[in-house]
Parts: C-alpha cells; sequence; structure tokens
C-alpha cells in the first residue's frame, strides 16, 4: 500500500489526494447535469459551490463525529486530535454534508425565484445524486492506497490482500472492500445518470425527487450489505454506525419512491 506519495521533503497522504480526485470528478459531472437540466450554465459556478461547500462541511462533521466517538480520549489531548489528519467518521461526513448541501440548494432555489425561474430542492438533489454516488466510490481509492483500516474481514478468494504497510496494518488477507465499494458505486453513478436522461427525455416536466429516491435506496443498500464484511464495530442491534444509517437511507429512498408512485397514479403533479 502507498499510505504517502514521497516528493522531495513533501510527503503527500494519498488519502487527502484522492478525496481531491473525488471532488473534481463529482464537480464535473454534477456541473454537467446542472446543464442538461437547465438549472445553471458551465460557466455559473453553481457547481462549485454545491460541491466545495458539503466537501468542507463534510470533512469538519467526519473529525468531529470521530472525536465525539470517544470524548475522554479526545478531551485528553484535544489539539493534537483535532490538528491530526487521520480519523474521520463517514456518518459525521454524512450528516453534515447533506445538510450543508441541502442548505445551499434552497439558496439557490431562492435565487431562481427571485428571478422569476420555479426551481425544486429535490431538482438540484437529482441532479447531485449521480456525482454524489461516483465522488463516493472515487474516494474509497484513498481507503485502498493508504490502508486506514476499511478493509473487511479475512478471506481465501483469490483477491483477497493483505496490507502490511497500511496506516492499519495487517498481514491477513482480507477482502478488498473500498474496490468492492469503487466498482458498485461507479454503477450506481451510471445507472443514476441515465435513469435522470430517461426522466429529462421522455417526460422533461416531471416531477423531481425520484433520481434521488433511487440514490437513497442504492447507496443505502450498497453500504448495508458491505459492512457485513467490515471490521467495524457493532453498535445498534448489532449493525455499526453506517449500517444504520443506511437503513435510514433506505427507508427514506422508499418512501420518497412510494409517495412519487402514488401522486402519479392519482394524476397529481
Amino acid at each position: 500500500m502507498i499510505p504517502f506519495l514521497h516528493i522531495g521533503p513533501l510527503a503527500i497522504p494519498t488519502f487527502g489526494l484522492m478525496v481531491a480526485c473525488a471532488m473534481l470528478s463529482a464537480y464535473f459531472v454534477l456541473r454537467a447535469d446542472l446543464a442538461r437540466r437547465g438549472i445553471a450554465d458551465k460557466k455559473s459556478g453553481e457547481a462549485e459551490t454545491l460541491i466545495a461547500a458539503p466537501c468542507l462541511a463534510g470533512f469538519v462533521g467526519a473529525k468531529l463525529y470521530h472525536l465525539l466517538e470517544s470524548p475522554s480520549e479526545f478531551f485528553a489531548d484535544p489539539v493534537h486530535l483535532l490538528l491530526s489528519p487521520y480519523g474521520f467518521a463517514w456518518f459525521g461526513g454524512l450528516l453534515a454534508g447533506f445538510a450543508t448541501f441541502a442548505l445551499v440548494a434552497w439558496r439557490l432555489v431562492k435565487r431562481s425565484a427571485a428571478n422569476g425561474h420555479t426551481l425544486s430542492v429535490l431538482t438540484i438533489f437529482d441532479a447531485g445524486s449521480p456525482a454524489a454516488a461516483l465522488g463516493y466510490g472515487i474516494g474509497r481509492i484513498g481507503c485502498f492506497l493508504s490502508g486506514d483500516g476499511d478493509y473487511g474481514i479475512p478471506t481465501s478468494l483469490p483477491w483477497g490482500m493483505s496490507f502490511p504497510n497500511g496506516l492499519v496494518p495487517t498481514t491477513q488477507r482480507v477482502h478488498p472492500t473500498p474496490i468492492y465499494e469503487l466498482i458498485v458505486a461507479c454503477g450506481i453513478a451510471w445507472f443514476l445518470w441515465r435513469m435522470g436522461s430517461a426522466a429529462l427525455g421522455a417526460h422533461p416536466q416531471a416531477k423531481p425527487g425520484k433520481v434521488f429516491a433511487a440514490y437513497l435506496i442504492l447507496t443505502g443498500a450498497a453500504r448495508f450489505l458491505v459492512e457485513f464484511i467490515r471490521i467495524n464495530p457493532r453498535s445498534f442491534l448489532g449493525m455499526s454506525n453506517a449500517q444504520s444509517a443506511a437503513v435510514l437511507s433506505m427507508v427514506a429512498g422508499v418512501i420518497l419512491a412510494l409517495w412519487f408512485q402514488k401522486h402519479h397514479t392519482t394524476g397529481t403533479r
């Protein structure tokens, strides 16, 4: 594994490098989706704000959530742990990033309304869904390269890998779960993009939110399943924190999808 790239006196964390690549990839996908939906021109700068603000908030949320999971350890050495480049919780990043994306989307809707244009927050969520799925998958490459403990349980499968030089080393052959998540995330991103294309082509005025509902269900299901072979500790009802969040994601997606189905069958727009 390659936790750091050494360029002269500089040591560049591969995890941070891949997170930057994830943000860049998500930006290009989101920019293209906003443009094809007629929400914002590619030169407008809206995609930059919708990516940068949630990502920064996600970093802060992930760090704080991780630290507050062990408050006694944090208060024993707060400065060192706050400034440490390690220790981020996916669930905290999800909460902070999602809340910030919703806030930025709401402000964009308000600006559009002031200019006489009708825009729904759910339409922006639809546009952001393929970008979020792809960005998540590419970010997982950073977990793989750094060997930060996001790998799975021991396995005898031929593609099992060991991480002897990782940040959280292991000499056992384990499931390379970041690679699994990368493959699935790319498939989900492709499906959501095609789903958005089909909706825009067949029903340009279709009620927004269906792509976002599919995103919640598919990404929730993927994370829920992969957690069975991950080494994360179990907490609520024998599930990891990530699995609990994944269940909530799937439930929210199903409720949203059923609501759309009901309104479609009754002819409500």
